[in-house]
């Protein structure tokens, strides 16, 4: 999960009711209000990357590259369930073991820093031999081995009280994790085969680090006990919010090309300002204002690709939306051409409308399952609050139940792009219209999740899902909570029968074969009213000329040690 969310308040609902029409009709971005005359390009196809790629022969010694940052890193405990945030595990794979990396289509490979090999050496029971690089080390002197790989077992499969893990998907499943041959060699046996074995302990984190539940909840805040990557934390300073990385001397692989790696905490709208002030090399260009005033910067190359990205619009559990029909009359009540146009207003690649919460688009497999759920139908809409008990009370008053008005939250980070803000508003007017009163409520971006999000203290809330890939880490965003843990799904909304579809297809080795499962799953996440999905976002961003092997990844993994400067 990214910390980028897509809503926040700028009034409520009812009172832009009339602008809120004008954003819709006119499809403007909030950013002067003038139609759309940018080109569209399709989407960059789901194999490729767009990143400068340049041997490391022709990359400066040196040097330091300066990042955007959008949210302070509190949680690096990456199994921890908030220290899911997407810049942080990107972050972490650079300082601790990251077993494999995945090229622009998503394939796995083993990275050769930390493994000789990795096999399946037995299909019934799956088992998965690991030999480790033997110059392998922890920032304490002691070897990678099987008990940093039976400690994130058991800190991840569940069965450890007080362990507040963000997903236990795969490690569930495995039964043991042994010594192999020699102190170099791991077995992890599964008791049910699992397809994406090679995405768990990813990265791998040190035994030492973890060894009790305050350990694994609270070891990790604030600071990184023990590493073994190629980069190290230089400074984290949480008053100025920026966050350096520098080269590990104890590094036993090729040396990063930077001196320095800056990161600096600031909004996505201040990124735009921040890159033409030459205070980062790198910010995103994905709406129309910040297109419009990068697309010809000085010094400056927009690059794009498709990874797994999406925006959506989640619904919680509680009040008024413990109900079905509610839940699927709010999804019926928008009309998600408009809203995506609203999104897509200047950008130069083109939104394409999701219909499924586990494929992209242009994955294989992908199909829209959204069927009646996602139509845009307001009398259906009104149909499916009338049989739930919500009775008219006349246009543009909510509807009333019991002597209660329909009055919902949509909660909204404070620091959301504009174009966003224009959505959500237009969503607020859209329900408005099936009688749903909808109060936009703007949150500071740094409560946005752990206060709002996490806990599931939200009617209605807007943010973007990134990298569930493989297909199988999306049974984190849709499995039913067990006691306490509600995983990655804050809507705390799931049945027996979609986690059940979800762990058969993450069991099916055969593409084709998972993806009907994923699909039926998919399909039953619709019908429920979970989650309505919008649009997949492409990565559109400005960097600075020169800038190489960075930029817009797709599928791929980030590598650190080869980000560098042009000679």
């Amino acid at each position: 999960m990214d910390v980028a969310t897509t809503a926040r308040r700028l009034g409520r609902a009812t009172v832009l009711a009339v602008a809120v029409a004008l954003a819709v009709t006119s499809c403007t971005s909030g950013g002067g209000g003038s139609a759309d005359n940018v080109a569209k390009s399709e989407p960059p196809r789901q194999d490729s990357d767009d990143i400068n790629p340049k041997p490391l022969d022709q990359l400066k010694d040196g040097g330091e590259v300066r990042f955007p940052l959008y949210q302070w890193i509190t949680q690096w405990n990456p199994f921890q369930v908030d220290g899911r945030y997407g810049d942080a595990v990107d972050i972490m794979r650079a300082l601790e073991p990251d077993l494999f990396t995945t090229d622009a289509s998503g394939r796995f490979q083993a990275n050769p820093d930390y493994l000789v090999e990795a096999k399946v050496t037995s299909t019934s029971p799956q088992v998965i031999t690991y030999k480790l690089n033997p110059k392998a080390r922890w920032s304490d002197g002691k070897p990678l081995g099987y008990l940093d790989f039976k400690a994130d077992w058991e800190a991840s499969n569940g069965k450890k009280d007080g362990y507040n893990i963000a997903d236990s998907s795969g490690y569930e499943l495995i039964s043991s994790v042994e010594q192999g041959a020699d102190p170099s060699e791991v077995k992890v046996t599964f008791a049910e085969t699992y397809a994406d074995w090679q995405n768990l302990f990813r990265p791998l984190i040190p035994a030492a680090g973890i060894a009790t539940a305050d350990d694994f909840n609270k070891g990790w805040v604030e600071k990184i006990p023990i590493s073994a990557g190629p980069l190290k934390i230089g400074v984290a300073d949480k008053t100025a919010q920026t966050l350096t990385l520098v080269p590990d001397d104890t590094w036993w692989g090729t040396r990063p090309k930077l001196a320095k790696i800056t990161f600096r905490v600031m909004s996505q709208a201040a990124t735009t300002q921040s890159y033409l002030n030459n205070e980062i090399d790198f910010a995103t260009a994905g709406t129309a204002t910040a297109y419009g005033q990068l697309k010809d910067a000085k010094d400056t190359v927009i690059r794009s690709a498709s990874p797994w990205d999406e925006v959506h619009i989640s619904f919680g559990g509680g009040g008024p939306l413990a109900d079905q029909k509610v839940r699927q009359a709010l999804g019926k009540a928008l009309d998600r051409s408009a809203l995506i146009k609203i999104a897509n207003n200047g950008v130069p690649v083109e939104f394409k409308s999701l219909g499924n919460h586990i494929f992209m688009p242009n994955q294989t497999g992908y199909q829209d399952n959204s069927g009646e759920w996602a139509k845009f139908d307001l009398p259906a809409a009104k149909k499916l609050l009338d049989e739930a008990g919500w009775k008219e009370a006349g246009s543009g008053q909510p509807r009333t139940k019991d002597g209660q008005q329909l009055e919902l939250h949509f909660v909204i980070n404070d620091s959301t792009p504009q174009s966003q803000i224009d959505l959500s508003t237009a969503a607020a007017s859209m329900w408005l219209a099936a009688g749903v009163k909808v109060d936009l409520d703007k949150v500071p971006k740094n409560d946005f999740f752990t206060k709002y999000v996490n806990p599931g203290k939200f009617d209605i809330a807007s943010w973007r899902n990134t990298d569930s890939f493989p297909l199988s880490s999306s049974l984190i965003n849709f499995r039913l909570p067990v006691g306490d843990n509600v995983f990655g799904n804050y809507s705390k909304l799931g049945t027996p029968e979609i986690d059940a579809l979800l762990k058969k297809a993450a069991g099916t080795i055969d593409p084709v074969e998972a993806a009907k499962y994923y699909n039926q799953a998919d399909a039953k996440i619709w019908e429920l009213g979970h989650t309505v999905e919008l649009y997949q976002r492409p990565t559109v961003v400005a960097a600075r000329k020169g800038l190489a092997n960075y930029g817009a990844f797709g599928l791929a993994t980030t590598d650190y040690t080869k980000v560098g400067w042009e000679k």
